[in-house]
């Protein structure tokens, strides 16, 4: 085995399995710039490498696979300088396109919550395997950002379920996941060292994941409630889906409310950006998609909402954000539309088509 660690990620070649581990149990595996670095950096390798059948992604932490992208490290970067905290975009955009683009199978293995940067580092896996503590979810909204690293072009293709789970942050359990394509298999925490082993050996990863793939059913799945998720999150403003959710009656006003609720404490520029994006992703292809994250990044880094967001959040956690806007009937369609449109001439990201990428090995 070769190792290469450090203490918040370690990268090793075990036979013929590449293993990606992270280790920043302490912050639930946010991922920060150098975690990023060291994947982005060791992917090309392992496509190149003739022994390395797959590479696996795994973490060492007991609650979550990987909370997210440290966005603390983002606005430590923006308060040295613009172009720093955009280079942080830039570097993770580029590798999720880069582990989209991977030519060799994927396998995350997810026991734990995978929110935000988590997404991006397994969402382009082409095998996502959920434990029973699995739970998804993308809760930009809640610090003034926008569910990015990619996410918008499966959430796109989810209908008013995508839109619920982009606006809302809400977390959804494996069963759920698996029904939307967010998870490929269940299967229980107590195999993941036995896939591990059995990739290792080059066994074929399909035939082995199927057989190890278990029926999951959660507490309170999200089909539950489908009708009124359907009916709200199809509207055609983020106000008519506040108005239609705090219209519903009978024994599901009592969830419709809380998701209002939900909303109402979200940035409403993030919401608004959010909804219109969901429209043009649909359109989008991946690579499009992440080129778009990186435009609306670099406006949500140069507007109050995002350190506003994080604030409140996870630094003095008071969960009180002043939001500016601070109603959602203040975000005029031309404050949307700035945040959409191109940056100055060569500042939008432009990441190389898939086939120059297959070219180079990755």
């Amino acid at each position: 085995m070769t190792d290469a660690t450090t203490a918040d990620i370690s990268i090793a070649v075990d036979r013929c399995v590449a293993v990606i581990t992270l280790s920043r149990t302490r912050s639930l595996n946010a991922l920060t710039a150098e975690m990023r670095r060291r994947i982005a950096d060791a992917v090309p390798a392992f496509a190149r490498d003739p022994q390395v059948y797959a590479v696996l992604l795994q973490s060492t932490s007991p609650k979550a696979f990987s909370a997210g992208s440290d966005v603390r490290e983002i606005l430590g970067l923006r308060a040295q300088s613009r172009d720093a905290a955009r280079k942080a975009f830039v570097d993770e955009y580029s590798m999720n396109w880069l582990l989209e683009c991977f030519s060799k199978p994927t396998i995350s293995l997810i026991n734990g919550m995978v929110m935000g940067g988590g997404v991006g580092i397994t969402g382009f896996n082409t095998h996502r395997v959920a434990g029973e503590n699995y739970s998804w979810a993308m809760p930009e909204t809640l610090i003034g950002l926008f569910p990015d690293v990619g996410a918008m072009h499966a959430l796109a293709r989810m209908g008013p379920t995508g839109a619920y789970l982009a606006l809302t942050g809400r977390s959804v359990r494996r069963a759920d996941a698996f029904r939307l394509g967010l998870a490929t298999h269940c299967i229980g925490e107590r195999q993941f060292a036995r896939i591990a082993e059995e990739l290792a050996l080059a066994n074929p990863v399909d035939p082995l994941l199927d057989d190890l793939h278990e029926d999951c059913h959660d507490a309170e799945p999200l089909a539950e409630f489908q009708d009124v998720i359907d009916n709200a999150f199809s509207a055609s403003t983020v106000e008519d889906i506040v108005s239609r959710l705090r219209a519903v009656q009978g024994p599901k006003r009592a969830w419709a409310q809380e998701v209002a609720a939900d909303l109402e404490r979200r940035s409403p520029m993030s919401l608004k950006v959010s909804h219109r994006f969901l429209k043009e992703a649909a359109a989008f292809d991946i690579r499009q998609t992440l080129s778009m994250d990186y435009r609306l990044a670099c406006r949500f880094l140069d507007d109050p909402d995002f350190a506003e967001g994080v604030r409140a959040a996870l630094i003095d956690k008071d969960g009180k954000p002043a939001w500016q806007p601070t109603r959602l009937q203040d975000v005029t369609p031309a404050m949307v539309d700035a945040y959409f449109a191109p940056l100055p001439a060569g500042q939008d990201l432009i990441l190389p088509p898939r086939e120059d990428m297959q070219k180079a090995r990755v």
